[in-house]
């Protein structure tokens, strides 16, 4: 790890000048903040749901990954906060739909709260491109 170069990148989905980086590419490996549902330089999340959100979050998750070279198909580790566990066949319908046929290994957290209000947030790591 020692000889590892470590990249820091931005381009976060949220405006705003952030304490966190977007993605940390290390060797092969990119690892991706969390990723709400709200549209990208926004702060207020998309509305319909958990299920909308899903889609959201994702689709943020997506532009990151393609930005350093990557995509959902390299994803290899997600790890899905939410509020509501009630939620989580709206939730898992639309994380199945997004990620079409491609099953990463996952981690579901239920939560109290998110930041915005938000009643999902995605982590990943994937390889990088």
């Amino acid at each position: 790890m020692a000889t590892d170069k470590l990249e820091l990148f931005d381009g976060h989905a949220l405006p705003g000048d952030l304490a966190f980086s977007a993605a940390v590419k290390v060797g092969d490996l990119l690892f991706l903040s969390g990723n709400l549902g709200n549209p990208p330089g926004e702060v207020e999340m998309v509305p319909g749901g958990i299920g909308a959100e899903t889609r959201q979050a994702i689709g943020n998750m997506r532009r990151t990954l393609e930005a350093h070279g990557s995509g959902l198909d390299r994803v290899i580790k997600t790890t899905v906060f939410i509020v509501d566990i009630d939620e989580f066949a709206d939730f898992n319908a639309a994380y199945v739909e997004a990620f079409a046929g491609h099953k990463p290994t996952r981690s579901t957290v239920v939560v109290k709260t998110l930041g915005l209000g938000a009643r999902v947030e995605i982590e990943c790591i994937a390889l990088a491109g």
